[in-house]
């Protein structure tokens, strides 16, 4: 049976938890499979190599380090802006993302921590920044 290698397209199903078994993402979530091309960076590089050697219909469970995933968590990566440089009608409460533009000139999410009149304290880190993840996978078809 042919084995999922370099180039390939491919179609799975999966289910992504984090250490303590909570559900983030799905594939079910989206109402489809995923399909990615293999080598093309389309999902993060552990899950594409986990996917390699596997055979249709066969399942297995790739474990992903925060390295290998959205990096470790960075203190550095929490800061501090004046208030007075946000937009005055910018809704603004701890816990919820806002939008920022990213050093590489992509849009990023940014965790409000600390909202006061006069400081906006966010974690620009990934939010799965330090976590281990875990992806049940079912490759259903190489294309």
């Amino acid at each position: 049976m042919a084995q999922a290698k370099l180039g390939d397209t491919v179609r799975v199903r999966y289910i992504g938890r984090y250490e303590d078994g909570s559900v983030f993402d799905s594939s079910d979530d989206h109402g489809k499979p995923l399909e990615f091309i293999i080598g093309r960076n389309q999902v993060i590089p552990a899950f594409e190599s986990g996917v390699i050697g596997m055979e249709p219909d066969m399942t297995k469970t790739i474990e992903v380090s925060p390295e290998e995933g959205y990096g470790a968590y960075r203190d550095d990566l929490v800061v501090e802006l004046k208030r007075a440089d946000l937009p005055e009608d910018m809704e603004l409460k701890e816990g919820s993302f806002i939008e920022w533009m990213q050093p590489d000139g992509q849009i990023g999410l940014a965790k409000l921590l600390t909202v006061t009149d006069e400081i906006i304290r966010v974690d620009t880190n990934h939010p799965m920044a330090g976590k281990k993840l875990f992806f049940d996978v079912t490759l259903q078809r190489i294309m």
